[in-house]
């Protein structure tokens, strides 16, 4: 039993490592306007590996940050911590979501403006 439950959760990581790989950084952008909660939760988490991107993918992910579900606020203030200096832009948005009814959004917004402000 043990085994079958390492495998199905073995081949769930392996299918959504592969998601959205293949997306240009301009689809998952527009996914993020998305209708589907989950399409916009998997696109803000792809873009924050697209540093080569960033004056396209900075923006969309301050809009982000006033998705109507915190998670997606959440993971778009994770996300701009990795852009570093190339976010910038983002700390006026950033020390807004400093206010966020979710903690979890305040702390990611605290983590990310320490680590843009860090690599100036």
């Amino acid at each position: 039993m043990r085994g079958r439950i390492g495998v199905a959760i073995w081949l769930s990581l392996l299918a959504f490592a592969g998601c959205g790989q293949g997306k240009s950084t301009d689809g998952l952008i527009g996914d993020l306007g998305s209708a589907k909660e989950g399409e916009r939760v998997k696109a803000v988490r792809l873009l924050q590996h697209r540093q080569g991107d960033a004056t396209k993918v900075v923006p969309a992910l301050i809009e982000s940050l006033k998705d109507e579900h915190a998670d997606i606020r959440w993971s778009a203030a994770i996300g701009l911590g990795y852009f570093g200096s190339q976010a910038q832009a983002a700390l006026p948005a950033l020390r807004e979501a400093e206010r966020d009814t979710d903690s979890r959004v305040r702390e990611g917004a605290r983590v990310a403006i320490s680590r843009i402000a860090s690599k100036k």
